[in-house]
């Protein structure tokens, strides 16, 4: 397993897939073309790099990916200190400079999305192209979900949350048809501290001022029958960066990218592989 080191000295374990094997996600400059250029895929809070098991295949036939287990997830390190969506961004970029990479795409969904917003705000020149799914600006310009929402997923019976945890992420039809087991409900081997701090970082998320300095071409993607992070945040980011554009997609919930896929793995590498405008 191969390990970033964290400014603060935090080994971040990363995995690389794709036509370029595992030894390499060298995609150098790659000009203005996005073939050449290796994406990362940065998963929701909670979760490790199996977040994208079941869509990744639509990405790495083609492009080199590279998924990262956040501090606290996966084969990463787990120091019970304060975690941040800046920090986990400083996380992306170690990985980053790990790998060689000068630049790549960087694909965010949920709190990955916020973690995106970071690294291209703060580190302009190592992303080409931005990709913000099912994510909000946090702070007091986000939409906040309903409060009988947190009520529900913070219920101390396991099985209710986890029921209303599903029922946020896929329509009862998609359900009923996929048993599971699903990669989006959160890293089993997660000690109790660390999901705690993650939620503490993704509530206190709030990139609103430093949207304006990404300069990335941004394509946000929501669903419109999200309600664990309502489709209401979606307009309000595309607002606010320059050059960004929007599309919703009809019926999805939070799980866009898996139940939809579709519809969603082909717009994002659309966008991706799209020439300058």
């Amino acid at each position: 397993m191969p390990y970033a080191t964290a400014p603060d000295g935090t080994r971040i374990a990363y995995q690389v897939q794709g036509p370029r094997g595992s030894g390499s996600a060298d995609g150098g400059e790659g000009g203005d073309e996005g073939g050449g250029v290796p994406l990362v895929l940065l998963s929701g809070q909670s979760n490790s790099h199996h977040w994208w098991d079941s869509v990744r295949a639509d990405f790495d036939g083609t492009r080199t990916t590279v998924t990262i287990d956040y501090r606290g997830t996966g084969d990463s390190d787990k120091p019970d200190v304060p975690y941040s969506t800046p920090g986990f961004a400083e996380d992306v970029v170690a990985v980053l400079d790990a790998l060689g990479l000068p630049r790549a795409d960087v694909y965010g969904t949920s709190m990955g999305g916020r973690v995106a917003q970071w690294v291209a705000a703060r580190h302009p020149a190592r992303v080409r192209r931005l990709v913000l799914g099912c994510t909000s600006p946090g702070g007091l310009h986000g939409f906040e979900r309903d409060r009988s929402v947190s009520t529900a997923l913070a219920s101390r019976d396991h099985r209710a949350a986890r029921a209303t945890l599903l029922d946020l992420m896929y329509t009862p039809a998609w359900l009923a048809t996929h048993p599971g087991p699903y990669g989006t409900i959160g890293d089993p081997r997660m000690p109790a501290y660390a999901r705690g701090r993650h939620l503490t970082a993704s509530r206190r998320h709030d990139a609103w001022d430093v949207l304006p300095d990404i300069t990335a071409p941004t394509l946000v993607v929501h669903g419109t029958a999200d309600l664990f992070n309502p489709t209401a945040n979606a307009p309000l980011i595309t607002r606010r960066i320059p050059n960004a554009r929007m599309h919703l997609i009809p019926d999805a919930r939070h799980a866009y990218f898996e139940e939809f896929r579709e519809v969603a793995s082909p717009l994002v590498l659309d966008f991706l592989d799209a020439p300058a405008d």
